[in-house]
């Protein structure tokens, strides 16, 4: 009675198959790459509207916008930098202030770009000013 012997995967269809996967996996790694760099300008610019509109009801109790010197810690804090508002009535936010989805700290100025009172930006992935892309900066008068 003879045997029969399978003889499995040679050394070269395995490597072909290997290949194979890295390299779908590499196009999939990459799809995911971009997508995640959309998301994180997607969650800046939600972010920096949410402190727009916590600085819209800062503003109601106060009076004021927190100076550049008080900055947006002042949503979740009463400031003790002079002005101290007297009609704080916070927090105005449900969280501390985050850093924004690169992990800079977000840029508070007062009086803001444009004739506008304040506004509240974002470097983007390098954290420096200018650039394109993901390198963009992110304004709140977007």
């Amino acid at each position: 009675m003879k045997m029969k012997y399978d003889e499995g995967f040679s050394f070269i269809e395995t490597i072909v198959t290997i290949s194979i996967i890295l390299i779908l996996a590499a196009a999939v790694g990459f799809s995911a790459i971009r997508y995640i760099e959309r998301a994180r300008i997607a969650a800046c610019r939600n972010q920096i509207e949410t402190f727009r509109l916590s600085l819209q009801s800062y503003y109601i109790d106060c009076a004021i916008y927190p100076t550049e010197a008080q900055g947006l810690s002042s949503l979740w804090e009463k400031p003790i930098l002079s002005p101290v508002p007297p009609g704080w009535d916070g927090p105005y936010t449900d969280r501390l202030i985050p850093k924004d989805p690169w992990g800079y700290d977000y840029i508070y100025k007062n009086p803001g770009d444009k004739n506008l009172p304040f506004t509240i930006m974002s470097y983007g992935a390098d954290g420096k000013a200018g650039g394109e892309g993901q390198n963009a900066d992110i304004y709140s008068w977007e």
